[in-house]
């Protein structure tokens, strides 16, 4: 078996373009079925904890809930990656998130709500790994290449993403049929697709990315003939650059759940079914992972500072849009939350290539599941604030302070540039 394991290894460490474009073909796989998992809460989550609890001031908790959940989750996957691969940590996280679905589902029969916070909390390791899968893609890429890595695993979460809020009403008239909540029913989703994802990953991603990488880092430095130089060449960016791309994942990814999060509440306050909130959320959903492709050759040809700090102008133009947009307008909401799903991208594309350059590959998993803790951390922020911030200014001042509040990244962008032009 050990024998047989090495021969494998080997053969790819000859071969390494064919090992990443086998391993990018699970990633793929797996994520279009998280993608519809992931969907799922963020479509109707708040919408049910307000429908069992009566209150809109709480409808923000299910959001902050499951990305409190995908913090820890996110520390899990960092360590059990770092220490025995990213297969065993990716399908770990995503069996996690199948059982937290089966969680929420048995709260809205039971019609419990302390189970149904618990099970969210659950429910967010889906979350955490979903986002995790994309540092496996750029494990194996070379450094110019690794936003264009990342891309490729982030673009494919859009077929589930997209189809997932869609398949809101289906899923909730099937939960009817069942006896159960009409809101449940994208659990039911969630669940089967989770736990899919986790399969795939089990049985298919061979080689393992992260300890293939250790296996080439191994045979490089091995190798005398190997400049030192060449392993740390690429679009490196300084010591900073694990709290810059820190900063900018953290900050997009706390202005977008904010205002994702009370999207689907503002539109039923204003009369809009399941179905309009289902296809705005959608939309940005899309806008969020489908123009990854472009986004990741941006950052490698462009540089990882300049499309961060267009993210923090995207999101500026979300929130303001947002604010604007009379409640009644269905168009209007969903370019607006198009915008904050790009503005999200440029942000988690360049800070992921940011972070990816900056760490080396001894203690890569684990920082990255850190980096992550940070991204969760700040979304349990902006869900839990935002219904509290609705209910007691509205949704229009919820998005114009997460645009504003999103031009903190310019600042901190143009300062770091400072310090590499001038060490």
């Amino acid at each position: 078996m050990t024998s047989t394991a090495s021969a494998g290894t080997a053969a790819h460490l000859s071969d390494p373009d064919r090992a990443q474009r086998r391993i990018l073909r699970v990633l793929v796989a797996s994520q279009v079925l998280s993608g519809a998992g992931l969907a799922a809460g963020v479509t109707v989550g708040a919408l049910l904890a307000q429908e069992m609890l009566g209150s809109t001031s709480l409808a923000g908790l299910p959001s902050a809930l499951f990305t409190a959940g995908s913090a820890l989750a996110a520390v899990a996957v960092g360590r059990i990656s770092q220490a025995r691969g990213r297969r065993p940590g990716l399908a770990a996280g995503y069996l996690t998130g199948a059982i937290g679905s089966a969680g929420v589902i048995t709260a809205a029969v039971l019609d419990r709500p302390v189970l149904l916070f618990i099970a969210l909390f659950v429910y967010g390791a889906g979350t955490a790994t979903n986002l995790q899968a994309r540092y496996a893609g750029a494990d194996l890429a070379a450094p110019g290449h690794r936003a264009r890595a990342v891309s490729t695993v982030l673009v494919a979460t859009t077929l589930g993403g997209v189809a997932g809020p869609n398949l809101a009403a289906p899923t909730g008239a099937f939960a009817e049929t069942l006896g159960i909540r009409d809101l449940a029913g994208p659990f039911i989703l969630s669940g089967a697709a989770y736990a899919l994802a986790a399969l795939v990953l089990v049985l298919w991603l061979r080689p393992d990315p992260l300890l293939l990488a250790r296996a080439a880092a191994r045979a490089e430095e091995a190798d005398t003939t190997t400049e030192p130089a060449a392993a740390g060449s690429g679009p490196a960016v300084g010591r900073g650059g694990v709290v810059l791309g820190a900063l900018v994942m953290v900050l997009t990814q706390l202005v977008m759940v904010a205002i994702m999060t009370m999207t689907p509440v503002h539109m039923d306050d204003h009369g809009h079914g399941t179905a309009a909130s289902g296809l705005v959320i959608a939309i940005h959903i899309g806008a969020m992972y489908l123009p990854s492709p472009l986004t990741g050759w941006l950052v490698d040809r462009h540089g990882r500072t300049r499309v961060a700090a267009a993210s923090g102008i995207t999101l500026l133009a979300s929130g303001v849009l947002a604010a604007a947009a009379p409640g009644d307008s269905v168009a209007l909401l969903a370019l607006a939350l198009a915008l904050l799903g790009l503005g999200w991208n440029f942000g988690l594309v360049s800070g992921t290539a940011i972070i990816t350059d900056t760490v080396p590959l001894a203690t890569r998993a684990k920082t990255q599941g850190l980096v992550d803790v940070s991204i969760a951390l700040a979304g349990a922020t902006g869900g839990m604030a935002s219904g509290i911030m609705v209910a007691a200014t509205g949704y229009p001042a919820l998005a114009l302070t997460g645009g504003i509040l999103s031009l903190a990244l310019l600042p901190a962008v143009a300062a770091t540039a400072h310090r590499e032009r001038n060490p």
